[in-house]
């Protein structure tokens, strides 16, 4: 079997790895053409957002799945265009689409996020995402494509880029100060980005299609708890990490744009956020990953502080 994938972040690139080891070959598709040496991984370099290109890349393939996404001060405008490009291609080129996605559309929910949950989002980059699945789910339902939406929460794992890697864990391992956005003290579900991976594998190669699925937490410790087994594994001072408020965050987009964007997500970081994932587990057999493991990863694979 033959697969295009789209976007060599930390996750396309465990899919990637997992395809290939499987013995199944695979189109990594990235606007530079970036990714890792395999003889089964074939590095495209293609404008995802043009369909045209796309669909001649996709000749043969059986499935598409996306783990890419604009840069995030970008979605309101760069994220429409490329999702409409990439369900384009898989209606013309007849194929199976697997969409990484996360739990924005949701909104603010108190209590269990499950994935019946409605769409109610209240921010911007919430109803981005919130449309691109409707869009999406439109098409299957008319029977032009069969698609699924794997949802993740905060990305945590070596490579991973969420507030808690690109924030926390860095100051945490070099025995520093540590910030995180909204209440730190709060239960918070993590993905893991090679149980993300696994779960997308899964659903790809299941029955799953026309609804969406999350992914297996590999915790749900409040970032606080988080820091201080990171700093316990990784040998590190014992952390104290602060909250940052969405004025805060706005502040701090001066300078940094990215965190700026944070500001209007701060409703997922100030109240427990707990997925259940339970279907997933049932439906696929897809289990998280042990903790510490996950934790081991990031210490072994951390970014040196000047």
């Amino acid at each position: 079997m033959s697969h295009i994938i789209v976007g060599a972040g930390a996750t396309g690139i465990a899919i990637a790895h997992k395809l290939a080891e499987a013995g199944e070959s695979v189109r990594l598709v990235t606007r530079s053409g970036s990714g890792p040496e395999h003889p089964l991984i074939k590095r495209v370099a293609a404008d995802a957002t043009k369909a045209d290109g796309l669909v001649e890349i996709s000749s043969g393939a059986t499935t598409l799945i996306n783990c890419a996404a604009p840069p995030y001060d970008r979605w309101l405008t760069a994220f429409p265009p490329l999702a409409a490009a990439l369900l384009e291609t898989a209606e013309r080129a007849g194929l199976d689409y697997v969409m990484l996605g996360n739990i924005y559309g949701y909104g603010p929910v108190d209590g269990p996020l499950a994935p019946t949950q409605p769409l109610a989002p209240t921010a911007g980059k919430g109803q981005v995402r919130a449309q691109i699945w409707r869009d999406a789910l439109d098409a299957h339902r008319a029977g032009r494509v069969h698609v699924t939406e794997v949802r993740a929460s905060d990305f945590i794992g070596a490579g991973a880029l969420s507030a808690y890697t690109l924030l926390t864990a860095p100051a945490v391992l070099a025995g520093q100060p540590a910030v995180f956005p909204g209440d730190p003290d709060v239960a918070h579900s993590w993905s893991y980005v090679g149980d993300v991976a696994a779960t997308l594998l899964a659903v790809a190669r299941g029955d799953g299609w026309g609804r969406a699925w999350h992914v297996p937490s590999v915790s749900t410790l409040s970032a606080q708890q988080l820091s201080k087994r990171l700093a316990e594994i990784a040998g590190s001072p014992a952390p104290r990490v602060v909250g940052l408020s969405a004025e805060q965050l706005r502040q701090a987009g001066q300078a940094n744009p990215v965190l700026g964007e944070v500001a209007e997500m701060i409703y997922l970081f100030d109240r427990p956020l707990v997925l259940d994932a339970s279907e997933t587990e049932a439906r696929f057999g897809v289990k998280p990953s042990p903790l510490d493991d996950v934790l081991r990863e990031m210490d072994a694979n951390r970014i040196p502080t000047a």
